[in-house]
Order: C-alpha cells, then sequence, then structure tokens
C-alpha cells in the first residue's frame, strides 16, 4: 500500500506517518524502484495502535513504550498496566483541576450582573481588586 492508502485506512495523515518514520516510530518502509513508500499490512496494524493510543491521550513518548511492549512476547502485562495506570492518575488530576476551574468560573459568572454597567466583578477578580 502507499502512504495515501494507508492514510486513508488508518486515519493517520501522511505527514503524521513520515513523522512516525522519522523519529523511528515506525520502521521505514520498503521503497518502489521509483522511491515511493509501501507499507505492509503490518505497519497498517502499527499505525493503529499508535492512533488508537494517541486518542486515548498517551504521549508519543508512552506511545513508543506501549509499542515495544506490544511487540515483546515476553512482556510482563503489568508493566503495561502500571503505563494505563500513571495515565488514568494524570486523568483523574486534571479534572479535578478542571473542576476547580468551572467551580471558580461558575462563581464569577453568578456576581456578574451581565448589563450594561460597566462594572465587572469578573475582570475584579481576574486585577486582584475583589475581596
Amino acid at each position: 500500500m502507499n502512504i495515501g492508502e494507508v492514510a486513508a485506512e488508518t486515519g493517520v495523515t501522511a505527514k503524521s506517518i513520515r513523522y512516525y518514520e522519522s523519529i523511528n516510530l515506525i520502521p521505514a518502509p520498503e521503497r518502489t524502484d521509483a522511491g515511493y513508500r509501501q507499507y505492509s499490512d503490518r505497519d497498517v496494524q502499527i499505525l493503529h495502535f499508535i492512533k488508537r493510543a494517541r486518542g486515548l491521550g498517551f504521549s508519543v513518548a508512552e506511545v513508543a513504550e506501549l509499542l515495544s511492549l506490544y511487540q515483546d512476547r515476553d512482556r510482563a502485562s503489568a508493566e503495561v498496566k502500571g503505563i494505563v495506570e500513571a495515565r488514568l492518575n494524570e486523568i483523574d488530576q486534571k479534572i479535578t483541576e478542571l473542576e476547580s476551574i468551572r467551580a471558580t468560573l461558575r462563581t464569577l459568572a453568578d456576581r456578574c450582573h451581565g448589563d450594561d454597567r460597566p462594572d465587572c466583578p469578573i475582570l475584579d477578580d481576574f486585577a486582584g481588586l475583589s475581596n
């Protein structure tokens, strides 16, 4: 398959595919005599793996680690679970942070009259002028 076909099948852009090749996340594909990339079914499977992992918020470095574990049949599943648990902890922390931000913004919005007057408790708070 050429890069366009692989991009269409996996949902990974050709630009991203070339990037993943450049950082050795996927192996360099075979080339035709004309220099065009030719991808195997295994390459497509790896790109599906990468897309799914990236879609779940894993960094490129984490994806590389997960891919290495995926390709290592002697791996311990505990290693994989540890990476996923760490990601879950990051998500939980982010949710807590976002809930706090939401509560603060809700309080500020509730304090604002939202009318034609120029006074605005939201802007005062941002400027550190609120009590």
